[in-house]
């Protein structure tokens, strides 16, 4: 069995707002338009996977969040930055909305922008996802099976 080092992680939101999803719109010149969970690489200076989730929703969408539930994992093939061959494992959690305020959004996406990054409020539903481009694909699949699954994931008899 060979077992693949993992030279990225990263820590993507499934954040839900009511009915909602949000997600980013990220539009860069030459490309056609594709949406994303809010999210990004771990860094050394994150405690934990949900400590980067925590900075990332914060330094994207200005937003605090609650509710934190692992519910996906997507491993693909990656080349880090220093050119070690991997794979780069993304870690999705189901979580809510507590609070948004855009005028707090910060670090390079930001300030040092490559396109544009736009919140946008997507229904969560089949109808909804099929809506828009959502990367990556597996995630999209993942969604349109598991709607209720995912919803779910925030019981209140789950203990």
């Amino acid at each position: 069995m060979t077992v693949r080092p993992v030279v990225k992680r990263t820590a993507r939101a499934v954040l839900l707002d009511g009915d909602d999803l949000i997600l980013i719109k990220r539009t860069k010149p030459g490309v056609d338009p594709y949406w994303l969970t809010p999210g990004g690489g771990v860094e050394a200076e994150d405690a934990s996977v949900v400590d980067a989730l925590h900075r990332e929703v914060h330094e994207e969408l200005g937003a605090k969040i609650t509710d934190v539930v692992p519910c996906f994992v997507d491993t693909v093939e990656h080349i880090a930055e220093d050119g070690a061959a991997g794979v780069k494992v993304q870690h999705f959690f189901v979580c809510r909305l507590e609070s948004m305020d855009p005028a707090l959004r910060h670090g390079p996406e930001i300030e040092e922008p490559c396109g544009e990054y736009e919140i946008v409020h997507v229904p969560f539903t089949r109808v909804g996802i099929a809506s828009v481009h959502l990367v990556p694909l597996s995630l999209r699949h993942y969604l349109d099976g598991n709607i209720e699954g995912v919803r779910a994931m925030h019981a209140p008899d789950l203990g």
